[in-house]
This record gives structure tokens, sequence and C-alpha cells, in this order.
């Protein structure tokens, strides 16, 4: 794989750098993003393909890029198609970290050593070679100001930041509204990033879910359980409200006496 340009994953970093703070934006959903980036440059470089909504391996052979070549081999050592959903939700520990210390390594980012509080260690990250920031965004820009089709590589990149949520990062208020609309109309130009992107939403909705039901008992810790009121069958169903609670046999007896009476 050429090196000469900037692989998926570390472009999507790169967008989500917030240069006044030095974090990146959407943490948690960047590195469901940075996982699903990893597919699209992989399926990019000819190693898998879409199978439905499942990845396979079509060519195991390494891409000579460390990290993609990791996922690859995972991806190989599954011995069948994987869906997407179900490897983007996989532990994905240190992800982010990884691309951001390969980027400092290659010189795109500068580590900003700090302490919270002057006690608690902290590092900030900002970019160094604002030349190629400028040129993704750029690529972005262009996409959805002319409406015209990108091609795979912007179209890949602008799923898989509409789908982290970094549409209100790069064109915040009101003023960016119609832009962040363009933005996620732009998943329909890559069947592969499409696929992704939307794996990566649905991981998030499934985890925002999880946190809804665990809380529920929570906020009914020391209340009463609420009744749930049964709508009672009136007369025109033929059986007397008193038989709602019967028993399987009793009320099979007074329906059908119900329905003789008739």
């Amino acid at each position: 794989m050429s090196r000469s340009r900037r692989t998926i994953p570390e472009e999507l970093l790169l967008l989500a750098l917030d240069p006044a703070t030095g974090t990146t934006a959407q943490p948690q959903s960047l590195d469901l993003g940075l996982a699903g980036a990893q597919l699209v440059e992989l399926a990019l470089a000819g190693r898998i393909a879409p199978d439905g909504d499942r990845i396979a391996v079509v060519l195991a052979r390494p891409t000579g890029d460390p990290t993609l070549d990791t996922a690859l081999e995972l991806l190989r050592r599954r011995g069948s198609p994987v869906r997407a959903v179900h490897w983007i939700g996989g532990p994905r520990l240190g992800l982010r970290q990884t691309y951001l210390t390969h980027l400092e390594r290659c010189g795109m980012v500068q580590a900003i050593e700090n302490h919270m509080c002057g006690v608690l260690p902290t590092t900030r990250y900002q970019a160094s070679d604002n030349i190629v920031s400028r040129q993704i965004r750029h690529r972005l820009d262009t996409a959805i100001r002319t409406g015209a089709p990108p091609d795979p590589r912007t179209a890949a990149l602008a799923s898989l930041a509409h789908a982290v949520g970094l549409g209100k990062h790069l064109y915040p208020g009101n003023e960016g509204r119609s832009s962040r609309s363009r933005l996620r109309d732009l998943i329909r130009h890559d069947p592969m990033g499409g696929l992704v992107a939307h794996a990566v939403m649905e991981v998030q909705n499934g985890a925002a879910g999880q946190a809804k039901r665990a809380a529920a008992p929570n906020r009914g810790r020391g209340q009463a359980p609420r009744a749930t009121a049964v709508p009672a069958q009136g007369p025109e169903q033929g059986v007397p409200r008193h038989a709602e609670r019967s028993h399987p046999r009793e009320l099979a007896r007074v329906t059908r006496s119900a329905v003789t009476a008739r």
C-alpha cells in the first residue's frame, strides 16, 4: 500500500481533532468509526469485500500498514464472513491512541503534555501539518457544495464522518444544517462506506438502548409498580368481563356459552 496518502482511519481522526481543545470530537463513537474506517480501507485495498451485511476476506496478503494488517489477520482467523455490526461493536481498546501515536511519529500531529488541576497528567494533540488537514476538509466541502458524486475515498470518509456525529463539529449551528444534511446524503455514493456507516450507527443505537434499559430500574426504585390496564372485552366479543382473569379452560367454557346464547 502506498504511503503517499493518508488512510481513511487517519483522515477521520484528523477531521475529529479539535484545534481549540487538542482533543477529539465524539470520542466514544469515534472509536467505532475508526474500526469501520479500517474495513473501508481494507476494501479499497482489495483485501476484503462485502457479502450482504457481512465482510469476507478475499485476499489475505498484508498491506504493509501494521494496524490494518492486524485487523486483516483477525478477520482471516474468523474463517467465515463476519457481520459488519459485530466486528465494529467488538472491543477496540486503544485503537484511537494507536492512530494518534502513529500520526505523531509521522509528524502529522504534535503531542502536548500538560497537567489537569496541576496534578493529573494529560496529553493534547495539535495538527502539525495543517496543509493535509485542509486538503481533507476541502474534499468534503467540495463534495457537499457541488453535489457531484465524489471519489470512493471521499464518499466513505463522508459516510463515516456522518455516522460518528462529526457533522456538528465540522458544520456547526443553524448555518451548517444544510451541509450536515448533504454530508449524510453522500452515504449513497459508496456501498462499502454505506454498509460500514450504518453498522456504526446500529452499534451506537444498540448501546444507547442498553443504557436506557439499565437506567429504568433505578428510576423506578422506591416507587410502587404501576398497574397495567388490560382492556376489557365488552359484550361485542361475547365474553363477560368477569371471565377476563379466569383459567383458560374456564374462559373457553364461558366463551362457548356466550356464543351459544346468541
